[in-house]
């Protein structure tokens, strides 16, 4: 099965809306097998965003995921890069499809609501990042047979 890395951040956080995002990809079929809330540090959030460095929105970027708690999360299912990434929906709220994660809850490019690893690449970096192997589940799941 694939893997992504989610990250709920701090708009999401302080909005109340980790439970609702939660449920959306748990209703989907997805299973979470990691899961921690954090402060990130300056380090962690420039690592995060290495791609971005030099670009004019890479500091307000830094400041912004790094000025309150965000949710880091694994989830493990069929295709789930390219699922949780539709789910999500556009990076810009105003383009995002109604009833996606951003359609529904995001008002700003810049307090998008969630981030979500962009390829399986990614998600093996990302999750390399936030977690250490022991920190991730492995189980069976009810129902998981109806799912693959």
């Amino acid at each position: 099965m694939e893997k992504t890395f989610l990250m709920l951040k701090p708009d999401a956080v302080q909005r109340g809306l980790i439970g609702e995002i939660i449920s959306r990809f748990e209703k989907r079929g997805f299973k979470l097998i990691g899961l921690k809330m954090l402060k990130l540090d300056r380090a962690t959030a420039e690592a995060h965003y290495r791609e971005h460095k030099g670009k004019p929105f890479f500091e307000s970027t830094v400041e912004y995921i790094t000025s309150s708690p965000v949710v880091a999360m694994v989830w493990e299912g069929k295709n789930i890069v390219a699922l949780a990434r539709q789910m999500m929906g556009d990076t810009n709220p105003a383009q995002a499809c109604p009833g996606s994660i951003r359609g529904s809850y995001a008002l700003d490019i810049s307090r998008n609501i969630i981030h979500g690893s962009d390829s399986p690449e990614s998600a093996e970096r990302e999750i390399k990042l936030y977690f250490r192997e022991d920190e991730l589940m492995s189980y069976s799941k009810i129902g998981e047979e109806w799912l693959s």
